[in-house]
């Protein structure tokens, strides 16, 4: 997670210095675009995971607590 979250910190600073006066308006509005994509799918990403991982655990504490 810390990757996750140095990563879109490094992409924000970078493309706050790339803004320049002239063009601050549009690419303003792009890296937005694109830092609300990256975070829709790192959401998606966790949500699917964390699903996936809940069944896992679920699955093994059934057959840890099934009578032998």
């Amino acid at each position: 997670m810390n990757a996750i979250s140095a990563y879109l910190t490094t992409l924000v600073f970078v493309a706050q210095k790339r803004l320049d006066k002239a063009s601050k308006g549009a690419t303003a509005v792009e890296y937005g675009l694109l830092v609300a994509l990256i975070a829709a799918v790192i959401i998606t990403a966790v949500t699917l995971f964390g699903t996936k991982l809940s069944a896992l655990f679920t699955g093994v504490a059934g057959h840890i607590n099934a009578p032998a």
